[in-house]
This record gives C-alpha cells, sequence and structure tokens, in this order.
C-alpha cells in the first residue's frame, strides 16, 4: 500500500482503506472508477475517502450493501434524500461540519440549495446506483 507523508487534496487524490485500515492512494482522472474497479476488484473490505463538489442535483439514487456511510459538509448548502421504510426523510445539511450516516440499505440521493463540496466515506463493495430509488 501506498501512502503520502506529504499534504494532498482530496479532490484530486482519493483514499482507499483495506480491510486492516492501511490508506493506498489513487489519483483522481477521467478514468477513476475503472481505475478502481481494476485495482480493486469488487471493492471487497475496501472503504473509499474522497470529496465531491457539485452545484446540481444528483441525478440519481445510490444504496451500499456492504455498510453505512458517511457524508460530511465542508461547504454548501444541500437535502440528503434517504429512503426509508416510512417514506421520504429529509436530512438539510447547511453548516460546515454538519453530517448525516447513510444507513446500510438505504437509497440516497441529494438535492441542492447552494454549490456544495462533501467529504464522503464509502463502503464501495455492492454499490448500485439508479435513475429512480429501489424499493425501501
Amino acid at each position: 500500500m501506498s501512502n503520502s507523508q506529504e499534504p494532498t487534496d482530496l479532490r484530486s487524490t482519493f483514499v482507499v482503506l483495506n480491510k486492516e485500515l492501511l490508506a493506498d492512494t489513487i489519483a483522481v482522472t477521467d478514468t477513476i472508477w475503472s481505475d478502481l474497479d481494476q485495482k480493486y476488484p469488487d471493492f471487497a473490505g475496501h472503504t473509499l475517502i474522497s470529496s465531491f463538489s457539485f452545484d446540481e442535483d444528483w441525478p440519481t439514487w445510490e444504496i451500499y450493501s456492504h455498510g453505512d456511510e458517511v457524508v460530511c459538509l465542508i461547504s454548501g448548502d444541500v437535502d440528503m434524500i434517504l429512503a426509508t421504510e416510512a417514506g421520504e426523510k429529509k436530512v438539510r445539511l447547511d453548516a460546515q461540519g454538519a453530517f448525516v450516516v447513510v444507513p446500510r440499505n438505504t437509497w440516497h440521493t441529494a438535492k441542492v440549495h447552494a454549490p456544495t463540496t462533501m467529504l464522503v466515506v464509502t463502503p464501495g463493495e455492492g454499490t448500485e446506483n439508479s435513475a429512480s430509488r429501489g424499493a425501501a
């Protein structure tokens, strides 16, 4: 595993933790998702630490079957929409450092109120994305 002893920008270099919690870094390029698939098949036992910036609502819903996801607001204003058995739950993240834990097997998406940057800790194995959410 490679790790960095120098400051690195999470927007240009993601961190992958393996099951022993050792960190590896991977450059964010146009091929980041296929690079991750190739280097970490099925992402089994790995956790991705990343940062994303966006100014539009997410076009898709996503779900993780192998663990909870942590979404932390760095800047901006966003509603995280979580599909629960009782219906959709809206969690507003509008203060720096605010975060939500998205439980395993919960479809979720984001509705943006202002340009937003988030830190995301994701159990990547078993990730699903869909234009519409699956069953809660």
